[in-house]
């Protein structure tokens, strides 16, 4: 346990006096610490001087020192007699001298206390002081000087003889201090004491590279004496206060202290002396210039780790990151840098006196540290202005395609405003600490730039395609539509002139709109041959879609030109017309349409598809030998047509075949009721008998015509029958009862008959009544003409007699009626 002076001579500032080195040998490093930091010793770099002493037990050292430098070392008491007082080693801080003086007083030599074991400490307290030491003293009894066996020579043989235990040792300043100085003058006696140290220096075993080293290489030696402190204490403080002042500036050029260059900074004071104390017990040899790096590496190291330490708690970089993980920084590199250089500036300060080579490769080891402590957030940070930088680009170019700009023009004007704005970011997110490779984030940025402008290029390009596809199917699809449900001879020619001329529009215009984009050749080549292909499966499509409806459309067309003349007007089957003439003609139309269905015909690739079928289906057997000759098989005997590829059939002869057949049986219906009509029509023109028969009849009824003439009364029945016979006539259309065959005629006459007659009187009676119960001439009805009678007997037998049977009927009351 290290223990504190008693207070001695000297004031002024505190001494701080402490044991270090326990008297079994055992140095106490918390001790020493507890100095350094108590005395302010590792603020001072090397502006410190270290002076130990050495010399025999109760030669005054202790007093010397406390006098020289204010310490409180413990001094002997004479009266209690001569007895060990320095126990170890102590250390403290001299008062009132510039610069930091540190001063070593060491256990005294030749004391009975120790015995055999004194000289062992002797040795490696001695060569502690030098190792550690800028100044020596070394305390000698005036009056041993000059003699063989006196205490002061085995004293300078052991300082001399440790010295060679240093590898490139120091040059260190020994002080002889003559004590108790006699009347012999000084000038006697440092001549004396300098031939006895050169005698002990060349009696000295030295290694094979001291050889022929002279003692002036290692040592400054100077002399100084001092009178009794005991018999002239007024004259030695007067002679220590001189020799104070040589201890003044001892570090500047020209002062006592010798050389420097192996000064260890104050900081590192402490471990030094702990680590060549603890290769001094081990009795091995001291290598300073290793021990210097050695101390010099864990100092260094120790001062990183304190600067890493502060840094991370720091204040500034907390918030600093705390602001990278929330968002974008402004300022982040100069704000980042600062603090960086603020603790590497004080690393460089702390560390500015250790070893070059430790103090740069440490520095180097500290800012790698910091920077891969900060590296996550500067990731973070220049991760954040890639998004930022990359979302403007995409919110540029959307406003900028918004205004009607072209594609390619506003991809590069953006592009470059993006750039400039990335380097302008990494710009001010640099740390000048760290060799940030820029063009990585510039490609990486680069790359996302592009691919999203092919995302929306792509996208701009889909719904461009689609909007033209779906403006030239809408110019394609209802022309196409109606020409081929026409089903003319030169429908496929006119499906071919649209095609063409509707898809070179568009692929034109589609050419203009894609000139924004920039694209290569081979892309725009590849865009209209899209679009050229979508025209031809639009145009494929519909003709497919009326392919599906050919047996419709074939018995549309058959209907059409049976039942309508050229004028498009209902036909009448009065008994002129060619019915089979005109049923040939109307099949004609038909296959001709079933010919137009049967192929795509896009190629303007000439076929025989029309010949095949009119041939096979229409001719029959009377162009069988012709047939013969142009077809030696039935053509329609195949699932495919000469000349046409079966990507381009609709309709395979097979099938055209059938569609034939199914179409004939679908329309016999139509042409036999045609016949009908005809054949009633023919017969109603001839319900008169012939005028040779009438004549015959004449003669024949000439005595029943003289016996109507004699007789009024049949007369008169006659003419009565007559009316109501001729009322029956403009009653009912008899002409078009008898269209529906004579027996069913005459059973409807007759069932109508009746009523008919019955309906007559009743009106007859009516109109008799209410002439005789008129009142007043101007209230007389108006007399029942004829063709009133006509018209209201007539209203009543159409509301009783509807043919549901023959709608030509209708047509023929109407027109009666008109």
């Amino acid at each position: 346990m290290a223990e504190t002076a008693p207070d001695g001579s000297g004031s002024g500032e505190e001494c701080h006096a402490t044991q270090v080195v326990s008297a079994d040998g055992e140095m106490d490093a918390a001790a020493m610490e507890r100095f350094a930091a108590a005395a302010g010793l590792p603020g001072y770099g090397l502006s410190y001087a270290v002076v130990s002493i050495l010399g025999p037990q109760g030669s005054g050292k202790s007093t010397l020192l406390n006098h020289l430098f204010g310490t409180k070392f413990r001094e002997m008491d004479a009266l209690k007699g001569r007895q060990q007082t320095t126990k170890g080693i102590w250390i403290a801080k001299a008062v009132g001298i510039e610069p930091f003086t540190v001063v070593l007083d060491l256990e005294g030599t030749d004391g009975r206390e120790r015995g055999q074991d004194d000289t062992a400490f002797e040795k490696q307290s001695a060569l502690f002081a030098l190792a550690v030491s800028d100044i020596v003293l070394i305390n000698l009894w005036c009056h041993d000087i000059g003699r063989e066996h006196a205490a002061n020579r085995p004293l300078l043989r052991t300082v001399l003889q440790v010295l060679m235990r240093l590898f490139s040792p120091r040059k260190t300043t020994l002080l002889l201090v003559i004590r108790d100085k006699t009347k012999t003058p000084l000038e006697y006696l440092t001549q004396a004491l300098k031939e006895d140290l050169q005698k002990i220096w060349d009696s000295v075993e030295k290694p094979e590279v001291y050889k022929e080293a002279e003692l002036s290489e290692f040592f400054n030696v100077e002399v100084t004496a001092l009178s009794s402190y005991e018999e002239k204490e007024e004259l030695f403080k007067e002679q220590v206060g001189e020799l104070r002042q040589r201890f003044c500036h001892s570090i500047s050029p020209g002062g006592l202290a010798a050389d420097r260059r192996g000064v260890v900074p104050a900081s590192g004071f402490c471990l030094s002396a702990l680590q060549i104390w603890k290769v001094i017990r081990e009795n091995k040899d001291l290598n300073l210039p290793a021990h210097k790096v050695m101390v010099a590496t864990v100092r260094c190291e120790e001062i990183a780790n304190e600067k890493l330490r502060h840094f991370v708690s720091d204040k500034g970089w907390l918030e600093l990151e705390a602001a990278v993980k929330s968002g974008s920084v402004p300022s982040f590199g100069k704000k980042l840098s600062a603090i960086l250089d603020l603790y590497l500036s004080e690393y460089d300060t702390e560390t500015m006196y250790f070893d070059e080579g430790v103090r740069i490769a440490k520095r180097q080891q500290l800012e790698s540290s910091l920077l891969n402590h900060t590296y996550p957030a500067l990731e973070m940070v220049i991760e954040n202005l890639h998004l930022v930088v990359l979302n403007k680009f995409k919110s540029d170019l959307e406003q900028s395609l918004r205004t009607r700009k072209g594609f390619a023009e506003s991809v590069r004007r953006c592009a470059q405003a993006s750039m400039a704005e990335l380097d302008a970011g990494l710009r001010d997110a640099a740390v000048k600490h760290v060799g940030w490779d820029a063009s990585k984030d510039k490609n990486k940025l680069q790359q996302h730039i592009q691919d999203y402008v092919a995302s929306v290029r792509s996208t701009k390009l889909d719904e461009l395609t689609a909007n033209y596809k779906k403006k030239l199917s809408d110019k394609l699809a209802g022309p196409v539509q109606s020409i081929l449900e026409n089903g003319e001879r030169d429908a496929w020619a006119s499906v071919r002139r649209l095609y063409r001329l509707e898809t070179e529009n568009a692929a034109l215009d589609l050419l203009d709109s894609l000139l924004e984009f920039e694209l290569d050749q081979a892309t725009s080549n590849k865009m209209v041959s899209d679009l050229r292909e979508h025209a031809r499966s639009v145009v494929e499509m519909k003709a497919r879609e009326a392919a599906a409806n050919v047996l419709m459309r074939m018995k549309e067309r058959f209907s059409t030109v049976l039942n309508r003349d050229r004028d498009s007007m209902p036909r009448t089957w009065t008994g002129d017309e060619d019915i089979r003439a005109i049923t040939r003609e109307a099949r004609l139309e038909a296959l001709r349409l079933l010919s137009v269905m049967a192929a795509i015909r896009l190629d303007d690739k000439p076929d025989k598809i029309e010949r095949a079928l009119v041939t096979a289906l229409l001719d029959g057997g009377a162009l069988s030998q012709k047939r013969s000759i142009e077809f030696s098989y039935d053509p329609l005997a195949s699932s495919t047509w000469e000349e046409v590829s079966p990507m381009q059939t609709l309709i395979t002869p097979v099938q055209c075949k059938t569609i034939w057949r199914q179409f004939k049986a679908e329309t016999e219906y139509a042409v036999v009721q045609a016949i009908s009509m005809q054949e009633a029509h023919r017969l109603s023109k001839n319900w008169l008998p012939p005028a040779w028969t009438i004549l015959l009849l004449a003669i024949l009824g000439y005595n029943e015509f003289m016996f109507l003439l004699r007789n009024p009364l049949y007369l008169l029945g006659l003419l009565v029958a007559l009316v109501l016979s001729y009322a029956l006539w403009l009653q009912y259309d008899i002409t078009a009862y008898f269209r529906h065959g004579t027996l069913s005629s005459l059973l409807t006459i007759v069932s109508r008959l009746l009523p008919t007659i019955m309906d007559i009187l009743t009106a007859i009676v009516n109109m008799g009544h209410n002439q005789k119960h008129s009142t007043h001439p101007s209230h007389r009805p108006p007399p029942l003409h004829t063709q009133s009678f006509r018209n209201q007997t007539w209203r009543q037998a159409q509301v009783q007699y509807q043919s549901p049977d023959s709608p030509s009927s209708s047509s023929s009351v109407n027109s009666n009626d008109s």
